[in-house]
């Protein structure tokens, strides 16, 4: 088979695997070698200064033993296969930086044979391309779940991040759907590669050029909508996975109907709920939240009228209106249309003068939501009056009808209103 023709194949089926993240590991270039990691950020997004950064995405070959049900590359599925030698992978990696067409690269793979077998081929790749290409560029790559802890040793050194994807939100689930696989194999590598981590960051500390191991840190994914779990299980567990295994993102992939098992879902989830997945894990990341702040027994799923933030401060009236001038910075942050950057602005200014609506127009802040929950000097915005502007959207967040998009309390969003739905600042 052609070169290009298993770019073509290896490519398509790297597509349902989320990699789009900052880098966070910085490696400068050294004397005869090529490229360099910023730790800026390397993903398939475009940056604040408007570049478009982006990673080769590839599989080194969709050849399966495993027959998980919701993945396109299980060994039951009648599709084109294909495999790149380490060697290969690791020039199309260099040809592409070389035309600039790249900043990094973003390595996974079927299980080929055995997990040790295919973390094997993973490891020769990199190998070829740190020390005989002496390339230093970004390189995220995934660990194969049930390999051996020497072999995630050594991937990790060669990586900037790893990844072990979860995939399905319950042990329950992934006994059903993905048999060969288990809760155990999945987690253990996760614990190995938070250890690592964190003895090599101590190495560091001591020894200037001790090695290092996965210096962008680690990240996993689970699929969305393909299990019955609610809102409440996947954010419950993902809350479990930050503070148990440091893990710097976790992504949310809604489930793609490929399988022909009857009891996965025919239809794919509306998109809506994983953009509903983020906004709330930006919460537990950047806001302070915790899971069970943000649901609970009688509310399991997000809503699809507004976001999360809003969700939560209209079943806690209580605690609005927030006055501007006093509050506490963690109260500030709570209060939908503002953001970490805005919150931060508020507690500077308001340490030299008095803040008024004015300010915060000034500041940039989301007025739109806002004002139906600050007070600046005790006076409200324009006399508003908190229940009697809320209880429509409040009541129409339980309906849940279909067809409605995120409104979150205005109509005719501006520039910096979608800049910051589109980064998950809320």
């Amino acid at each position: 088979m052609e070169l290009f023709e298993k770019l073509r194949i290896l490519t398509d089926a790297a597509k349902y695997d989320a990699s789009c993240c900052s880098s966070g590991s910085s490696r400068k270039n050294t004397p005869g070698g090529i490229g360099d990691a910023a730790a800026c950020g390397i993903c398939h997004t475009f940056t604040g200064d408007g570049r478009c950064v982006s990673l080769l995405k590839i599989l080194l070959t969709n050849y399966c033993v495993y027959d998980c049900q919701y993945c396109v590359n299980r060994a039951s599925n009648d599709v084109p296969r294909a495999a790149f030698t380490p060697r290969e992978a690791a020039e199309l990696t260099i040809g592409f930086y070389k035309r600039n067409y790249i900043e990094g690269l973003f390595l996974s793979s079927a299980v080929t044979k055995n997990p040790d077998y295919t973390m094997e081929l993973l490891i020769s790749a990199l190998s070829i391309l740190r020390k005989e290409y002496r390339f230093n560029g970004y390189i995220h790559v995934k660990s194969i779940p049930g390999a051996s802890k020497e072999l995630v040793t050594r991937l990790g050194l060669l990586a900037d991040r790893m990844s072990v994807n979860i995939e399905l939100p319950s042990e329950k689930s992934l006994a059903e759907f993905a048999p060969q696989k288990s809760k155990k194999s999945i987690l253990s590598p996760m614990r190995q590669i938070k250890n690592t981590i964190t003895v090599s960051k101590r190495e560091l500390t001591v020894y200037k050029n001790a090695p290092v191991f996965a210096p962008a840190g680690q990240s996993t994914q689970m699929i969305v909508g393909a299990t019955p779990e609610t809102d409440r299980n996947i954010l419950f567990l993902t809350e479990g996975l930050y503070k148990n295994y440091s893990l710097k993102r976790v992504f949310y992939s809604s489930y793609i109907p490929i399988g022909t098992n009857k009891k996965l879902p025919t239809s794919a989830p509306p998109l809506l709920r994983e953009h509903r997945l983020y906004q709330a894990d930006w919460l537990l990341r950047y806001y302070g939240f915790s899971a069970d702040e943000l649901l609970d027994d009688e509310h399991p799923n997000f809503s699809t009228i507004i976001d999360p933030k809003c969700e939560w401060a209209l079943r806690h009236l209580e605690l609005f209106p927030v006055e501007i001038n006093q509050a506490p910075y963690e109260m500030i942050l709570r209060v939908p249309g503002i953001g970490v950057r805005s919150a931060k602005k508020i507690i500077r200014a308001r340490r030299v003068s008095k803040l008024g609506f004015g300010d915060l127009k000034r500041m940039r802040i989301s007025m739109k939501r806002a004002k139906y929950f600050v007070t600046c000097g005790g006076k409200t915005f324009e006399n508003i009056w908190l229940r009697q502007e809320l209880i429509t959207p409040l009541t129409l967040s339980d309906a849940g009808a279909e067809g409605f998009g995120q409104v979150s309390l205005f109509d005719d969003p501006t520039k910096g209103d979608v800049v910051k739905c589109l980064t998950g600042e809320i």
